[in-house]
């Protein structure tokens, strides 16, 4: 009877604790891995005994309940070890190698100081460290690394162990060139980091790298050159980094653009994304800073400015005269892309505004829908299309345009709702937004496009003028790091202005942009003449 009572009672506790754990697991409010350690053991440190160790373990990590955690136990001369990894994103050749040597350990060679021993003298690695912060153990585990335990130590080791699942290396689809390299970045920092170690072996290249995100823990890395790029910058950068406060950066690089550049509701980009390594290699020499974000193929350049947006790596592939050429050919498709459809809609309402040469502008025939509305419908049809594109499977993507193209725009057009002019301007000006280098520009640029044609077709000429004006105004009072936007146009650098315009050949090129304000202005040695060629 006695028996009975002692284990009911003993039930009846057991019961209460579970109930206690699950309150308190439900009660637990806590958004980093040092707030959950506190939470769990009041103190972050390395437990004594691995009981308590993997009740901690379970709590914050979910120890025996995700399956690619593990907990691995030995005993090593005499004293209990436990291996913490993360099984998919570890080593498993450089563990065994480990294991292997700390298996030779004696009862007699880690009297004291284990921890140590094994450190200096049988973990065969170049990157090991010692921490006695069960956090930072276990955010170093979530990224891949291996932490060791040894039982009453109170410390763990460190060991990068780490291999991540990589892509192959391809040219990026939105900046490929005809000759060039065909290397691109991936979603793993350290292959982005390398592919511009390998262009830039330049002792000044730093490569700083911080955590941002409370949750995801996402590496950050800023890249400059020290002794071109402007320190100011470069702290201002930093600070702002350091200074993010959220949960994490599952999206990567655009949400770190959010949060450091603080454009508002502007549409236009305030930092230029690109995914080739030898672009931003020569940007970095220019005295830009470049962002990486782990998990991201494209970096962030800055700072940049609207004609930095318009330049294109073809044009530097090619001899400086085509190069210029090409430069001409894409400012016009983009200026065509954003003025066009306003200008012959203006001169279609206003035919006494077309010059002689142009009367043969203008539809031919009436159509049952006004011109405005004409122009919206196809404006928001193409951006259909552009959305319906990037979702549509390859083999598909064929049949879409032929009926996009035939079943769509022939049929609108003979059935009386569009005329022909309608959409022959609208594919040009579609030409020249798909000319435009940047995507997010050319985003921007279409943004522009709908707003001055819906302000023409309602105040006519001064429509169009206080609507390019007020486009010219909120580009000039927009700043990149504390930079002009529309920089050398506004404030006017003619010799800046010219650089623009003419691609100049390598050797006649000998000073870096102002705009980034560099330490060092010469890009020639000293004892280089370029007018001479030596």
């Amino acid at each position: 009877m006695a028996d009975e009572t002692q284990t009911t009672a003993g039930n009846n506790e057991a019961k209460e604790r579970e109930e206690a754990l699950f309150r308190k697991r439900n009660a637990e409010r806590s958004d980093s891995t040092e707030e959950s350690v506190l939470y769990w053991q009041e103190r972050d440190e390395i437990p004594d005994h691995f009981d308590q160790l993997k009740d901690t373990l379970k709590e914050v990590m979910g120890l025996d309940v995700s399956y690619d955690i593990i907990f691995r136990e030995m005993t090593f001369a005499g004293r209990r070890v436990g291996l913490l990894f993360l099984n998919g994103l570890t080593d498993g050749a450089s563990v065994t190698e480990i294991l292997k040597r700390l298996s030779y350990l004696k009862p007699d060679d880690i009297e004291s100081d284990a921890v140590d021993v094994m450190v200096n003298h049988y973990i065969p690695h170049f990157q090991v460290e010692e921490s006695d912060k069960l956090s930072k153990a276990i955010d170093k585990v979530l990224t891949g690394e291996s932490a060791l335990f040894v039982e009453g130590e109170g410390k763990v080791i460190l060991i990068d162990t780490r291999v991540y699942p990589v892509r192959g290396m391809e040219e990026p689809a939105v900046e490929k060139v005809v000759r060039g390299a065909r290397d691109g970045f991936t979603e793993t920092l350290v292959t982005n980091v390398n592919l511009v170690r390998r262009r830039v072996r330049d002792p000044g290249l730093h490569c700083e790298i911080m955590k941002v995100g409370r949750r995801t823990q996402s590496d950050v890395c800023i890249l400059y050159v020290d002794d071109i790029a402007d320190r100011s910058q470069v702290e201002a950068i930093r600070d702002k980094i350091k200074e993010i406060d959220i949960e994490g950066l599952p999206i990567g690089d655009k949400q770190l653009e959010e949060a450091i550049v603080n454009k508002g509701w502007h549409p236009y980009p305030l930092v230029r994304y690109s995914e080739r390594p030898d672009v931003v290699a020569s940007h970095l020499l220019e005295g830009r800073i470049v962002v990486m974000v782990d998990t991201s193929p494209s970096v962030m350049i800055m700072p940049t400015t609207f004609f930095d947006l318009c330049q294109h790596a073809e044009e530097n592939r090619q001899t400086p005269f085509m190069g210029t050429y090409l430069r001409w050919v894409r400012f016009g498709g983009i200026f065509v892309s954003m003025f066009l459809l306003p200008l012959w809609m203006l001169l279609v309402v206003h035919p006494e505004l077309k010059p002689p040469l142009l009367t043969i502008l203008g539809p031919q025939e009436n159509a049952k829908i006004p011109l405005i509305g004409q122009f919206l419908m196809v404006e928001f049809g193409v951006d259909l299309l552009r959305l319906a594109a990037v979702h549509t499977p390859t083999p598909l993507a064929s049949a879409m345009g032929l009926i996009a193209a035939i079943l769509i725009g022939e049929m609108a057009v003979e059935t009386g709702f569009f005329v022909n002019e309608v959409v022959l301007y609208m594919a040009i000006a579609a030409i020249g937004m798909f000319a435009t280098p940047s995507y997010e520009l050319g985003l921007a640029n279409r943004i522009v496009r709908l707003f001055l044609l819906i302000v023409t077709a309602m105040f006519s000429v001064k429509g169009l003028v206080i609507g390019t004006t007020l486009l010219i105004l909120a580009l000039t009072t927009h700043r990149s790091y504390n930079s002009s936007y529309l920089w050398p146009f506004i404030p006017f650098s003619a010799k800046a202005m010219g650089e623009v315009l003419v691609r100049k050949p390598l050797l006649l090129s000998t000073r870096r942009p102002a705009l980034n304000k560099t330490r060092d202005h010469t890009k020639m040695g000293s004892e280089m003449n370029p007018r001479d060629g030596h």
